[in-house]
């Protein structure tokens, strides 16, 4: 049933939305799947051509309206340009989903500083270029609207080797709070999800390269034992975006088969413990000593 869709056909019918990095991996998975549920789309980021490639394939596949638009979200005046072509093509701009990121996978002490600002840069500023930009304009024009950030469950816990993304995440997870309380009057509504692992070809093979991906394979840190489908997130952020989530705000859901509170609890990865051993642990605990063969 997970690989299913779940909303009914015609969710998000007439529906406008901007993904930024939408073009490839969980983007296009997700944008994909709105296209299927009745809504428009505006994909942006700074690959044009690859863009063009996939709005061509996703309006074949699904029948839908899709507008590729260059942009560096780093960049305000790109930001301005695709929102400004947007209401040109489709007269709004319902939601926003935060989706572009860059990461490294390295000891922070071998970055420069310059690779930090990239990754912080997308992330965080990114987010908060593209929240400013689309917010003042429907505060402006008396529209509501509501925006999805993409996070990670290290926002809140931080984590070693990827410091850079953490940094921009925990920031993008802050936007999300506070404007959901500062921005709530004008019906703007700001959510996040914080998924766990959903392999995607390009970003596990920079992040993982050669044997690194069999060796930090990730199904061996999840309570579930498996790692999630594109499906399953599809689904969690239409709910989120569309009407139905109205009375949402200010949230963020983790979709990660339990992953993060399997290596936050101190005594978790007990679970490799034998039969025999817990035999042997559960006779001194209670004063016995076990029978040696």
């Amino acid at each position: 049933m997970y690989k299913t869709g779940m909303l009914k056909e015609g969710a998000l019918k007439d529906k406008v939305i901007l993904i930024t990095g939408g073009g490839t991996g969980l983007g296009r998975s997700m944008a994909t799947y709105y296209l299927k549920l009745g809504a428009k789309l505006v994909l942006s980021s700074r690959k044009i051509e690859v863009l063009k490639k996939a709005a061509a394939e996703m309006e074949k596949e699904t029948g839908g309206t899709v507008l590729p638009v260059q942009c560096d979200v780093r960049n305000y005046e790109d930001i301005l340009e695709v929102i400004e072509k947007s209401y040109e093509k489709f007269g709004k701009i319902d939601i926003l989903i935060n989706n572009a990121a860059g990461n490294f996978v390295s000891p922070t002490e071998r970055l420069s500083h310059r690779a930090f600002n990239a990754v912080v840069d997308i992330v965080l500023k990114g987010s908060y270029n593209c929240t400013l930009a689309l917010g003042k304009k429907w505060i402006e024009n008396k529209s509501k609207g509501s925006v999805l950030n993409i996070v990670t469950t290290y926002a809140w816990t931080g984590s070693a080797f990827v410091v850079p993304s953490a940094c921009g995440k925990a920031g993008v997870l802050a936007l999300t709070r506070s404007l959901a309380v500062e921005w709530a009057k004008y019906g703007i509504r700001l959510n996040a999800v914080a998924p766990g692992p959903f392999p995607t070809k390009g970003a596990w093979e920079k992040l993982l390269p050669g044997e690194l991906v069999d060796k930090f394979d990730p199904k061996t840190k999840i309570p579930i034992g498996r790692v999630g489908d594109h499906q399953e997130l599809c689904n969690l952020t239409a709910y989120m975006i569309s009407d139905f989530a109205a009375y949402m705000t200010g949230e963020v859901i983790t979709l990660d088969g339990g992953e993060w509170l399997k290596g936050a609890g101190t005594f978790n990865k007990f679970d490799s413990v034998s039969n025999e051993m817990w035999d042997v642990l559960e006779m001194m605990t209670k004063g016995q000593k076990p029978k040696s063969e």
